[in-house]
């Protein structure tokens, strides 16, 4: 059975920066559920960072690359550096991954983590750009399928091949 590892938030877990979840109601959720697909996980949570906690955005000029190769910067809205509990996170997350057996991932977009198509752009104005998290991005360089909760009926598409 191929796996799906689950941002939390997705899933109703109150785990988001601000305390809330991100919900996705999809009916190829609960089927995978049944099916003891899913794999439920919030690197930010694994990773130590409470909740709620500041909001975090990748630097502005860097992406997830440049952050898990050692030349980017996470920073929180305080301006602390927040990079190697994302970078902690994000390895959590790939050794759950891992661990499970899961080929896929489905996350949550937006976020310096699970963002697989968009990110905030670094300036915490709401302005978003192209790009992945860094939590996204690992997974990527090690073979698991990531896809945004806007992407869930690729997903579906993609796991009943």
């Amino acid at each position: 059975m191929r796996r799906i590892l689950v941002s939390a938030c997705l899933l109703g877990e109150p785990v988001r920066f601000d305390g809330g979840a991100r919900t996705l109601a999809h009916p190829a959720l609960a089927r995978w559920a049944s099916e003891g697909r899913l794999v439920r996980f919030c690197p930010e949570c694994a990773a130590g960072l409470p909740t709620p906690r500041p909001a975090a955005e990748i630097a502005p000029g860097d992406d997830a690359d440049a952050v898990l190769d050692g030349r980017g910067a996470i920073r929180d809205r305080d301006g602390a550096d927040r990079t190697a509990a994302f970078l902690a996170a994000a390895r959590l997350a790939l050794a759950t991954a891992q661990a499970h057996g899961c080929a896929f991932a489905l996350l949550a977009d937006r976020s310096p983590s699970c963002g697989v198509r968009r990110v905030h752009a670094g300036r915490f104005d709401g302005t978003l750009r192209a790009g992945m998290g860094v939590t996204a991005a690992l997974l990527v360089r090690h073979g698991v399928r990531v896809f945004a909760e806007t992407e869930i009926d690729a997903l579906a598409a993609r796991l009943a091949e």
